[in-house]
């Protein structure tokens, strides 16, 4: 069937989906978005994405010209439009049409656009066998210039980091903050295992407040893991027992080698395993 994208209340042919060239998100990157999950049909932690969408709207001074819950039904239309179970949704809200020039009160009304697919980040090997992944000399965007902490349409940071870990032969890249701390990869929250015990940057290190990150964190911390949100090095990550990666498309993904290092037995660790098992067991309940 073909997709139906959802373009401000209407439902249009994924081939007749369309706005302005003049659009400020086309054109500067002007605008906010959210990657989201759905299992079963039902969106995962759908309230948790839209208050990050107006939180990050709301950072850059774009007036959102629906309230939450209509866009929280918006979503829920567009994947019951196109019949997704257990798919991926991508909602987007640009500045809207304007003139050549950075005013955005020459803008015209946000566009709302959804989309909703299915979607294979990594091959299945990768889950079983574990990532290679290299860290990027691209640093994580300095939180006085554009927080990361906003899921703006403006991606050349992760995608300069993402284009460098290609070239090295991995699909993901790590990046470290302005001071040379771990921060995260470039679509996706890190994890490390040490001691039996949970490490992850903490937000201020200068990354994005992930929902698959805080629930890795609250399962963890149920089924009696310790979880700690720390500064870490990449010291701590070559030393590291395992490591793994969050995402809410790439669920939980484990990493055996970074920088050529071996991570822990250069194989999926127990808690890693046991965590991305939990998360699946969670996501489908």
């Amino acid at each position: 069937m073909s997709r139906q994208v959802y373009i401000n209340g209407s439902f249009f042919a994924k081939e007749d989906a369309k706005i302005s060239v003049f659009d400020h998100g086309l054109l500067y990157g002007d605008g906010v978005f959210e990657g989201l999950r759905s299992y079963g049909g039902k969106v995962f932690h759908l309230a948790e994405h839209i208050d990050r969408l107006y939180e990050s709207a709301k950072a850059i001074c774009l007036e959102l010209p629906m309230s939450p819950d209509e866009m929280s039904d918006a979503v829920n239309q567009t994947v019951k439009a196109n019949k997704i179970t257990d798919g991926y949704v991508r909602l987007v809200v640009t500045r809207g049409s304007g003139a050549l020039g950075l005013d955005p009160n020459q803008c015209s009304v946000p566009q709302v656009i959804i989309i909703a697919d299915s979607i294979t980040l990594y091959p299945q090997e990768y889950y079983e066998n574990g990532l290679e992944i290299i860290t990027s000399s691209v640093i994580r965007n300095h939180p006085a210039a554009l927080s990361p902490r906003i899921k703006s349409l403006n991606y050349l940071n992760n995608i300069l980091a993402k284009i460098e870990g290609l070239s090295a032969g991995c699909i993901e890249a790590l990046m470290l903050n302005h001071k040379g701390e771990v921060a995260e990869c470039t679509g996706d929250n890190i994890f490390l295992v040490k001691g039996g015990e949970l490490y992850t940057p903490p937000l201020d290190a200068g990354i994005l407040a992930g929902v698959t990150r805080n629930v890795v964190i609250n399962l963890a911390k149920e089924h009696g893991v310790t979880a700690h949100e720390t500064s870490l090095t990449k010291h701590d990550v070559y030393v590291a027992d395992e490591c793994f990666l969050t995402g809410s498309a790439a669920e939980v993904i484990p990493v055996v080698k970074v920088d050529t290092r071996v991570i822990g037995t250069g194989k999926p660790g127990p808690i890693s395993k046991k965590l991305k098992q939990l998360f699946a067991e969670y996501a489908r309940s």
